[in-house]
């Protein structure tokens, strides 16, 4: 759909992407006719005869009586094209896949450069790579086994994070005060930028330690409100985590809230009103 001078787009019925693999081949391929520069026959012939020859008319275009037949790299390309040509395939240089995409349904493209182009390309990402591995203060060789290293890294100081907020949040194991409603123990809590799932293993640790009774943790992430109410498996029988929860959705901007009568949950965009979820779910305890 697309010629210029140094890249073109190439769209082709495909019932699917086309894999990393399959893009190499058909890269090296090219490539290797490219290397054999062998030379560009063009002649004039009536498209019948072309195609019969096995030119290949593309879908959509329109020819006369007479077209312009190119063969590339000795048969491997034969094509009915009014465009202009290098005289051999060598004089390509170079080909480079520059990315593969579906355009429609059943329909996928290939972008690539050639010649110049693709060099500038390549010497693009070349750098690019260099510049990477002088902020990993490492070599381009060992850029990806550092990135690696980095991810590991990152994902162990998440964990102790996430760990560390829940041991202060729950005191890290030495009891936290609760107080009694109606005969009904209860904790209700409200953290500052803890997320929804960080919530959920709070509010464990909380119902562990309080082993019968009611506990309600609400927390603001990302300016987003949440709420989790826990209910002993005793209490549920005249405690629903349930109705709690929906009586309370309203005040983080929710519209209702879905559980079971031991465990329920809701969320919305109200996160500064935690401390009133709180406060909402104590007065209906």
């Amino acid at each position: 759909s697309l010629v210029a001078e140094g890249r073109f787009r190439f769209d082709m019925s495909h019932p699917k992407a086309i894999s990393k693999e399959e893009l190499a081949q058909i890269e090296n391929k090219v490539n290797e006719i490219i290397r054999g520069n062998t030379e560009v026959g063009t002649k004039i012939m009536r498209s019948e005869d072309a195609v019969k020859e096995g030119a290949m008319a593309l879908f959509g275009e329109k020819y006369g009586d007479e077209v312009r037949v190119v063969n590339m790299g000795e048969k491997y390309s034969v094509e009915l094209c009014g465009g202009t040509h290098v005289k051999r395939t060598g004089d390509i240089g170079l080909f480079k896949i520059l990315a593969e995409s579906a355009i429609a349904a059943g329909v996928r493209r290939i972008e690539a450069a050639t010649g110049q182009e693709a060099l500038d390309y390549l010497n693009g990402k070349e750098e690019s790579l260099g510049n990477l591995a002088g902020l990993l203060k490492t070599s381009a060789d060992e850029v990806e086994p550092r990135i690696i290293a980095i991810l590991e890294e990152r994902k162990k100081l998440e964990k102790d994070l996430a760990k560390a907020k829940k041991d202060a949040a729950t005191g890290g194991g030495s009891g936290v005060e609760k107080e009694d409603i109606n005969g009904v123990a209860f904790i209700g809590k409200a953290f500052e930028d803890v997320s929804p799932k960080d919530l959920r293993g709070i509010i464990g640790d909380f119902q562990k330690q309080i082993g019968s009774g009611v506990v309600a943790v609400a927390s603001s992430f990302e300016g987003k409100g949440s709420l989790i109410i826990s209910v002993s498996d005793d209490l549920t029988d005249k405690v629903s985590a349930v109705d709690l929860v929906k009586k309370s959705a309203d005040i983080l901007g929710a519209k209702g809230g879905g559980g079971k009568p031991s465990f329920a949950q809701t969320g919305g965009p109200n996160g500064d009103k935690i401390s009133d979820a709180i406060v909402k779910v104590r007065e209906n305890l």
